[in-house]
């Protein structure tokens, strides 16, 4: 996969600006707060995706302005497609592929896909267990669009539910819509389960083998897959699952009412990380803490490649100054093939970087630079 060519008419602190890019290594280089990150968010909108940064579509939009347009002509499955996404501030955006209207973001999510990889996300073992579900269904919805339809629909149903727990002693009648809220959450989160114990099996192999390289065979990282205690086999038969969920949804329905919120379910699913046999949140030292989220992030990009059947493109937002030399030269070893973006902030770290073409960046406007 790959960005040819982009456009960006107000999105962040871009007003206007239009480049072409290599089709094999990128590298933005300028000081902070001047539009390297902004750039790299503008491609993960054209995967379907919201940037991490963004809570909502004005939040990308300049500050100045009411619209703001993202145009891009990228190559997918050894096609060519011109991709436009207009946001409006207040507004719902609007999408089209070839000309087409997309009606929902699953459209891009199905055509294009990309892996951010920020200095934050070196911190992913340490961090709770909602920025592990964050990762896990980042990677899931590009891959699988009943997943991400799934998601959406537990959420709605989520809202709900909390909603009236929270009102319901003020609002009695409130409570007999609660069986339908919980027979959805029931129903869509046996497809959340199945879907992420799946993955979940396929992201160890690939996060295991990268550790293992990064720290020089001298370590074992384990991924696992928690979900609630009555689901015994997360990758069971979705009936089966139904079933174990509602059992636990049953056994803790008073519970909730008294805590008048929801307590427990897939929305509050974990990952276990392991090295050697030890929590790595709680027991690892902060090489291995990096070495085992730089794992995690590299096998996501291995699982979308052998999705598509090609490279995901890759943006490496400042991410080589949180890491030790090793892991460095591990990381530039390790994204060959496929399309990559990289920034920096220092002239001198240039020599380190894979030949390709370099972009000097100063106040939303990028120049080509030798």
């Amino acid at each position: 996969m790959e960005v040819k060519s982009l456009f960006l008419s107000h999105f962040r602190n871009y007003s206007a600006t239009e480049t072409a890019f290599d089709p094999s290594c990128n590298i933005l280089v300028g000081p902070n707060a001047q539009g390297k990150t902004n750039l790299l968010e503008s491609i993960v909108c054209l995967s379907g995706m919201r940037p991490p940064r963004a809570r909502a579509d004005r939040d990308l939009i300049q500050f100045d302005a009411r619209n703001a347009a993202i145009s891009a002509q990228i190559r997918a499955r050894e096609r060519l497609y011109n991709v436009e996404i207009c946001l409006a501030r207040g507004g719902r955006r609007k999408m089209s592929v070839n000309g087409v209207p997309a009606k929902t973001a699953a459209v891009l999510r199905e055509l294009f896909h990309a892996v951010l990889f920020r200095p934050e996300d070196l911190l992913l073992i340490r961090d709770g267990p909602a920025a592990r579900r964050r990762f896990l269904d980042a990677a899931l919805c590009q891959i699988r669009p009943r997943y991400a339809a799934a998601l959406a629909a537990y959420q709605r149903a989520l809202v709900q539910k909390a909603r009236i727990l929270r009102d319901a002693p003020d609002f009695p009648g409130l409570l007999r819509a609660l069986p339908d809220f919980s027979a959805q959450l029931v129903q869509y989160g046996a497809v959340l389960v199945r879907y992420r114990a799946r993955y979940v099996q396929r992201l160890h192999e690939y996060a295991a083998r990268h550790h293992s390289a990064c720290s020089g065979g001298g370590e074992t990282l384990s991924v696992s897959y928690r979900t609630v205690s009555t689901v015994s086999e997360p990758s069971a038969p979705e009936e089966v699952l139904r079933e174990q969920l509602r059992a636990h949804m049953e056994a803790h329905s008073r519970a909730e009412t008294a805590a008048r919120q929801c307590l427990s379910g897939p929305h509050k699913d974990d990952l276990g990380v392991e090295i050697d046999g030890r929590d790595a949140r709680a027991w690892a030292s902060q090489g291995q803490t990096r070495t085992a989220a730089l794992a995690l992030k590299l096998a996501e990009r291995e699982l979308l490649r052998n999705a598509a059947g090609e490279y995901p493109v890759l943006l490496l937002d400042d991410v080589l100054s949180e890491l030790d030399p090793v892991r460095q030269a591990y990381v530039l070893r390790e994204i060959d093939g496929g399309q990559r973006f990289l920034t920096c902030c220092e002239e001198d770290r240039l020599d380190g970087m894979p030949p390709g073409q370099i972009f000097r960046v100063h106040d939303g406007t990028l120049e080509n630079g030798p």
